[in-house]
């Protein structure tokens, strides 16, 4: 693999691109080099920022010819490794391809092009009484192309289910630049096999996304955001199975702990609405809830001794702060020491007994180290961080972290789980793939890879081998 851009091929982008399209400056290759895992060192030959699809074609095309790599690059808010270029391969960013189409009012749809960022498409089409249901934290940063090439999930999974329920059709340029136009805006299309949903969630070694249609639903009328504190783990799980057996929508139900809390806190310097601490808090947000059912329903948790501690939103600004104590975790972790991340999915159903012998593995193997727990309870995600201790050298602490993942990814294979639920695979978790995935299905995944970039020139090495 080259680890300098050939001169001929650095020569041609001169001649036929604008002259901004290609730079090497050091700030360049190291902020567009890596994503947000941190883990692995930027290398990149190049960065290329394409405004256009045909521009992307022709640039794939020349680099097809010349054997030189490619990585697409989106927001970069991934935990996974899948938008690092540690090999001097040419990065690829959809950056300015941010084109917002006006929205389409009796289809529910929109055409953006991939690097348009997904709080902006939120923003967009608000002002019509719609969204794209796609939402986490990132949302600032994040593009909707590496959302659908992650085929990324979020804070509500749990009502809208994941990115690919919500793409009726791609753009896609593929390892020789032929450009593809998958499904438009179809809601019905039974001419054989989907070809989008081949790309979505592919992170990007198959072809890359410039532009896609997106479904739309629409806005509720109502948010109702609610903060509980409970004991433990169990507890969480206790109350999401009383919040389902209700007649409320649940468009989130997030949990956090006292220690990720701690971290946000001692960060972002946010104000928590209880005056005690507490081992767990679950975010819950509703849609279009009766306010005197929902009151009466909480005075019902209390009874029983189901949660310790409760306060609902009285307003947008709160339920604001209230949001803000969960989505700031990642970035407080990060900000505070060196978090090892672990993003896994597990069947709801075992999510009680998965999370006690996780406890347990922890307390046997690992008893001096801080475990942040996080995620979305209600569709089995769960973000396991654990904090190096400041008296361990980092690299004895990957050392360590790299066995206890087989510790946690033997129990998540024994539950039937996913090694990643919405980071991808990437460079970080290809070691473990395996855990998740049979020789049979790697290998047919390694199939499709050679038939679609025969070269193994678009993002190599993430996700398989060849």
């Amino acid at each position: 693999m080259q680890h300098a851009l050939p001169s001929q091929v650095r020569e041609q982008i001169e001649r036929e691109f604008p002259a901004d399209f290609l730079t090497v400056d050091p700030s360049d290759l190291a902020e567009y080099g890596r994503d947000y895992t941190r883990v692995f060192a930027a290398a990149p030959s190049a960065i290329a920022l394409p405004r256009t699809t045909d521009e992307v074609s022709r640039l794939l095309r020349l680099c097809n010819a010349a054997g030189v790599s490619v990585v697409p690059s989106g927001g970069r808010t991934g935990l996974a490794g899948g938008a690092v270029a540690k090999q001097g391969e040419l990065v690829l960013s959809l950056s300015r391809m941010r084109r917002m189409d006006p929205v389409d009012l009796l289809g529910s749809t929109l055409r953006v092009q991939a690097g348009a960022v997904t709080e902006a498409v939120h923003q967009h089409c608000a002002e019509h009484g719609l969204t794209w249901p796609v939402d986490f934290a990132s949302k600032g940063s994040s593009q909707v192309g590496g959302n659908i090439a992650t085929n990324a999930g979020g804070v509500k999974v749990i009502r809208y289910g994941l990115t690919r329920q919500w793409v009726l059709g791609l753009q896609v340029v593929t390892a020789n630049g032929d450009v593809l136009e998958l499904n438009g805006a179809l809601e019905k299309n039974n001419t054989g096999l989907d070809l989008r949903q081949l790309f979505i969630g592919s992170e990007g070694i198959l072809g890359i996304i410039t532009e896609a249609t997106l479904k739309l639903t629409r806005l509720p009328a109502k948010q109702s955001v609610l903060l509980f504190a409970v004991p433990d783990v169990a507890a969480v799980l206790k109350l999401f199975r009383e919040a389902r057996s209700t007649a409320f929508t649940i468009a989130a139900y997030e949990f956090f702990t006292d220690r990720c809390l701690a971290r946000v806190q001692r960060h972002r310097r946010l104000r928590t609405p209880f005056a005690a601490s507490h081992p767990c808090y679950v975010l819950l947000e509703l849609e279009n809830a009766d306010d005197d059912k929902l009151e009466a329903w909480i005075a019902t948790l209390f009874d029983r001794g189901l949660i310790d501690d409760g306060t609902l939103a009285q307003n947008s600004s709160q339920a604001a702060e209230l949001w803000q104590l969960r989505e700031g975790i990642s970035e407080s972790l990060s900000a505070t020491g060196l978090p090892h991340k672990n993003d896994i999915a597990l069947p709801v159903a075992a999510l009680e007994a998965f999370c006690a012998e996780l406890d347990a593995v922890f307390g046997s193997n690992y008893p001096d180290w801080e475990i942040a727990l996080f995620g979305h309870i209600g569709d089995g995600n769960l973000h396991v961080n654990i904090m190096k201790p400041d008296a361990l050298d980092k690299t004895e602490f990957l050392q360590r972290t790299s066995h206890a993942d087989h510790a946690i990814f033997k129990l998540v294979q024994k539950h039937h789980g996913s090694i990643s639920a919405e980071h991808g695979i990437g460079l970080l978790k290809k070691p473990y793939l395996a855990y998740s995935r049979t020789p049979q299905e790697i290998a047919l995944l390694q199939m499709v890879k050679r038939v679609l970039d025969p070269k193994n020139l678009l993002n190599p090495g993430k996700v398989i081998d060849l």
